[in-house]
Formats: C-alpha cells, sequence, structure tokens
C-alpha cells in the first residue's frame, strides 16, 4: 500500500495546510505490514517524534509533523478514509459488558441487604419454636429470647443499611471505567449509556469535526 499525501487534491491524504507541500510525503506499508515514511522533497520538511527525517521506517504510534504546523499520526494516515468500523464493533462488548455488570451489582446487593434485614426476623422465629420445645419455666432461655427479640431487628437495619450504601460507590466505580472504555474510537467524544445498535444505526460520529466512520458501506 503507498500513500501520497501532500495539498494537492490527488493525494491519498490531503492536507490543506499551507506549510505542506503539493507532494509532501510517501508512506508505504510492504507485505509484513512494515511502515516506511519517506520525504518527497518537501519545502518546510517531514519531522518524526519531532525529528526531521528523509526516509525513516515509522509505527502506528509514531507523530508525524509536515512542515511547521501540521501533526498527525500514523494510524489517522492509515485511516485516511475515516474509516473506524473494527474499532467501533469492539464496543459492543464493552457496552453488553457493562449493562450485564450493572445488573449483577444491583441485584446482587439488594439480596444481601434483604437477606441482612430479614434474617434477625428469621432467628427470633426460631428461637421462639425451640423455647417452647424447652419449656416456659427456663427463665433463662426466656430472657435471652427478650434481649434477641430487641436488639436482632436493629443489628439487622443496620447491617442492611451498610450494604445498601455500597451499591452507589459501585456503580460510579463502574459508570467511571465506562465513560473512558466506551467513546468514539477516533475523537474519544463519551457515547454515552446508548445502546450500541442504536449507535450503528447512525453510521458515524456526530461529532462535526471528527465523522468517523462506525459502520462500513
Amino acid at each position: 500500500m503507498r500513500i501520497k499525501i501532500g495539498k494537492a487534491n490527488d493525494n491519498d491524504f490531503v492536507i490543506n495546510d499551507p506549510q505542506v507541500s503539493r507532494y509532501h510525503a510517501l508512506l508505504i506499508q510492504d507485505e509484513k505490514c512494515d511502515l516506511l515514511l519517506e520525504d518527497l522533497g518537501s519545502t518546510n520538511g517531514t519531522f518524526v517524534n519531532n525529528s526531521q527525517i528523509i526516509k525513516k521506517h515509522v509505527t502506528s504510534e509514531d507523530k508525524v509533523t509536515f512542515g511547521t504546523d501540521y501533526t498527525v499520526s500514523i494510524r489517522d494516515i492509515l485511516k485516511r478514509d475515516n474509516d473506524y468500523s473494527e474499532e467501533f464493533a469492539f464496543l459492543k462488548g464493552i457496552y453488553d459488558d457493562y449493562m450485564k455488570e450493572k445488573i449483577r451489582i444491583q441485584s446482587s446487593n439488594q439480596f444481601k441487604t434483604r437477606l441482612f434485614q430479614s434474617l434477625p426476623f428469621a432467628v427470633i422465629g426460631v428461637t421462639g419454636i425451640v423455647l417452647g420445645f424447652m419449656g416456659h419455666t427456663n427463665r433463662g432461655f426466656f430472657v435471652f429470647s427478650f434481649i434477641l427479640a430487641v436488639c436482632a431487628p436493629t443489628i439487622g437495619i443496620y447491617f442492611g443499611a451498610r450494604q445498601a450504601a455500597k451499591i452507589p460507590a459501585q456503580l460510579q466505580h463502574l459508570a467511571n471505567q465506562f465513560k473512558i472504555d466506551y467513546v468514539c474510537p477516533k475523537c474519544g467524544t463519551f457515547l454515552g449509556e446508548i445502546p450500541w445498535e442504536s449507535l450503528s444505526n447512525k453510521k458515524q460520529c456526530p461529532v462535526s469535526s471528527c465523522r468517523a466512520k462506525w459502520i462500513r458501506t
């Protein structure tokens, strides 16, 4: 693959910048996917990671400056047709995993909260049955049952409230990571909690300065 770079409209990667030559540089990707960037005798030079080059092997992560001002990553040059469909498809798994984990946190904590709140009352009931078998003349069992009846519900409410208080923090941590991961693969704009299928119907990023293609047409 050969990508011609410059200001002229017949280049593969067109740069509308006065400091960029009409035919400024050439990016070549061979059969092994190795990348070679070559300056084509431009007026203001080509710089890779701030070092001027004539010909240099590069990686997709390298930053290139054409002329004095225009800087772009090699990755973006390779995406000259603005096609980010592969990266966007990966977001489906991120959204699905987020929703599953969100539901798990809510249901799991609700179950534990109700368990903590109801268990003391179950204990009181079991104790009452035991006292029935032991007889009502045992004063020690009677006192123990009375104390349990007073204290157990309070303890259950306390631990139930503690468990319920964990839910917002866990959901917030999950949401924070989701905001980092569920973004446009080009411009990094957070896509909200909109289902992936709904976003795919839009086919491209709505940010006017991005317009990355999400679905290959």
